[in-house]
């Protein structure tokens, strides 16, 4: 009976040494935890469209647009996917570019210990005159990186759209 004991013991503690590692393994293969999932996105408009009222130093497209859909999520680890539907200008209901990018923009502290904004940028990926898109990369995350807001934006790095609802 005590070897049984002494063997269940041994195994529950064996479990919870194994269990965290393999969790730890298995969330840096998928680059790490999710620190932002989002199933909304919003278009620039009204105040936000041009240069006028940048969010995080990050400047509105130069038309009001609108999304059907937007959604993705970003990783602890840099792991960045995105997927668009439907994000096109308003007046004409297509989207005239080609190509677009996305900004993660994070909240962060600089080398002096100062409040700083750090936004990261993905290469450009295609995007249909549906205002459809998809992409899914890796970027380098700031630390710390707070508060994060992902735009897609053109390749100039205008946004079209952003995190929110």
């Amino acid at each position: 009976m005590r070897n049984k004991l002494f063997s269940v013991a041994v195994g529950l503690i064996l479990l919870g040494v194994a269990y965290p590692l393999l969790t730890h393994a298995q969330s840096d293969e998928a680059g790490g935890v999710p620190i932002l999932a989002f199933k909304t996105m919003v278009p620039v408009t009204g105040p936000y469209v041009g240069m006028a009222n940048p969010i995080r130093t990050v400047p509105g497209g130069g038309l009001a647009w609108k999304i059907e859909n937007g959604s993705g999520e970003l990783m602890a680890g840099g792991r960045l996917r995105v997927r668009t539907r439907g994000l096109v200008l308003v007046n004409t209901g297509a989207n005239p570019i080609s190509m677009f990018r996305a900004i993660v923009s994070c909240q962060s502290i600089d080398s002096q210990g100062a409040p700083d904004v750090v936004n990261v940028s993905t290469d450009a990926f295609p995007a249909d005159a549906d205002g459809n898109s998809r992409v899914d990369t890796k970027v380098d995350l700031p630390s710390p990186c707070i508060a994060p807001i992902v735009f897609v934006t053109s390749p100039g790095g205008a946004w079209f759209a952003a995190t929110g609802m």
